[in-house]
């Protein structure tokens, strides 16, 4: 009894200030997993439809100092974090018609790209200069889920988070990689100053190349951003031409619109219809052509003599081009087509989406998702085909670039129509799946970005809006509201000169790879020979 008394004893005076120890340990090491995934919602934040760009600095600035010092290992698992808090709410509207299945799906693979750069930006974090570094592999991360897997998807790319910021003229110098780049070497430069200057106060010592390195690295994107500017105009080169884009809207939202489709096209039809009566009456300026959303006639024209028709009474009625989204089979091929309609002599032109949606307008793995959940595999009953061309359209003599949907979160997809000969761009989008939700905004500011990319007009008539007019410094200048029918018509100015990011096209974005993979063949190089020495 005495020994059993004695070890209670012994284990009431040990256990109590063991416990607690051990709790507390286990709370800290939760800190940085935590703190990563804030930070990754910080970064969400920082995104359309809000104009917080700003956050997007302090976000990196975060994750930066999450993952400094640490082993790959653990920026796996800590960048995996990041990206989930950031992708999740971003990507939520891909559930609106779906439910939570797809989204999550989606959302637990776009993250294993952020796990893979939080992989990088741990082992670059250790050389002199390592901002540069990070950044670099971050936009790397960003050009491998641009086009892996299922041609890629490049939604949540840190430059669409930047219409309203003061780093946006950086597109014009070498598109999304550039104005993504100094976004995020901004905020690791932010959190290197930050670093650099509590460890003075501590050690006393200053770091004179890396304290000059960090504050390069935040403000050389400032400054760049600012000297951009000179790239960025609203003038007219080649004239000027009246535009009017129509927003029918659409009975209902959700998938189930596309079953309507006949009623769709007769609201773009009756809108056209009522702004010609204004144009004859005076109060709206005659436009030179129209432009009609994605889906605005899923009623193949070629196919149905009445659908035609009504297409034909719209031209006529506003007197000039209609561009007409439309569905078509031909060769028993599905494609996505947009249609140059002419009052007079009816369809002249065509141009077929080339860059489709995967899970919406084709089912990859068809047989293996059809395994997993029939109910999918009939809403895409059959794929999609692609186009092979860039589609420029000549209106009223002035040259309109279409890119469909889509197709405006690829770079390529938009570069290739301006080096074509497109004077202005037209981005006609079928929103009406994912009912009031931030997907129109986030790819409004696409299309914003878009513009000061290629220093040309942006349209974007959409089925249920948000349609908008931009001009080709980024200014929205016209919009409508969400299901609601209605009509924009402005005159805006037809460009042609090239910004050097048209001229450059992928070069700064391999450059970038080319950056990061030099960094991390570095940190692996000095990995090894840390080991080496420590084995001897």
């Amino acid at each position: 009894m005495t020994v059993t008394a004695t070890s209670v004893d012994e284990s009431d005076q040990v256990t109590p200030p063991t416990a607690p120890a051990t709790l507390g340990a286990r709370l800290l090491r939760l800190v940085p997993a935590a703190s990563a995934a804030l930070f990754g919602v910080l970064l969400y934040v920082s995104f359309p439809p809000r104009t917080l760009w700003w956050l997007a600095v302090p976000a990196f600035a975060g994750f930066g100092w999450v993952l400094r010092g640490r082993g790959w290992k653990a920026g796996l698992g800590l960048g995996y974090l990041f990206g989930l808090g950031f992708l999740l709410p971003l990507l939520v509207w891909t559930g609106v018609e779906v439910g939570p299945g797809p989204w999550l799906a989606l959302v637990a693979i776009e993250a294993i790209f952020v796990a893979l750069v939080g992989a990088g930006v741990a082992a670059v974090s250790k050389l002199p200069g390592w901002p540069v570094w990070a950044a670099a592999v971050w936009i790397a991360g960003e050009a491998a889920r641009a086009r892996v897997p299922f041609s890629g998807f490049p939604w949540g790319k840190i430059a669409f988070g930047q219409a309203d910021g003061v780093f946006l003229p950086l597109a014009a110098v070498g598109g999304t990689p550039v104005l993504g780049f100094a976004v995020v070497l901004c905020g690791f430069g932010l959190y290197e100053i930050v670093r650099l200057g509590l460890d003075r106060r501590r050690t006393g010592v200053v770091r004179q190349v890396a304290a000059g390195i960090a504050v390069l690295s935040m403000g050389l994107p400032v400054l760049g951003a600012l000297a951009a500017r000179t790239l960025v105009s609203d003038k007219a080169e080649d004239g000027t031409v009246t535009v009017a884009a129509i927003q029918g809207n659409v009975p209902r939202a959700g998938l189930d619109f596309n079953a309507q489709r006949r009623a769709v096209l007769d609201y773009h039809v009756r809108e056209t219809e009522r702004l010609a009566a204004e144009v004859k009456a005076g109060k709206v300026a005659q436009p030179d052509f129209v432009l009609w959303p994605e889906n605005s006639s899923d009623v193949d024209p070629f196919a149905n003599p009445d659908a035609a028709a009504v297409i034909d009474r719209a031209a006529k009625a506003i007197g000039v081009p209609i561009s007409v989204g439309g569905v078509v089979e031909r060769d028993g091929k599905l494609y996505n087509e947009q249609i140059l309609w002419d009052p007079v002599k009816g369809p002249t032109d065509t141009y077929d989406k080339r860059q489709i949606q995967p899970f919406g307008e084709y089912l990859p793995l068809r047989s293996l998702i059809g395994a997993i959940n029939s109910e999918w595999t009939s809403m895409v009953r059959q794929d999609f085909s692609r186009g092979t061309k860039p589609g420029v359209f000549t209106m009223d003599g002035a040259k309109v670039g279409l890119v469909t949907c889509y197709e405006a979160a690829f770079d390529w997809a938009v570069r290739s129509e301006v080096t074509d000969g497109a004077q202005m761009i037209s981005v006609p989008s079928n929103n009406a799946t994912f009912d009031r939700s931030e997907m129109t905004y986030q790819q409004l500011a696409m299309s914003r970005v878009r513009a000061v990319e290629h220093s040309r007009t942006v349209t974007v008539p959409v089925t249920s809006g948000v349609s908008a007019i931009i001009m080709p410094d980024g200014r929205i200048t016209q919009k409508t509201g969400m299901f609601v029918a209605d009509s924009l018509v402005q005159k805006v100015p037809l460009r042609s000169s090239q910004t050097p990011a048209t001229r450059l096209g992928i070069l700064p974005e391999i450059a970038l790879v080319l950056v990061a993979a030099g960094g991390l063949g570095w940190a692996i190089g000095a990995g090894v020979r840390r080991r080496r020495a420590g084995d001897m």
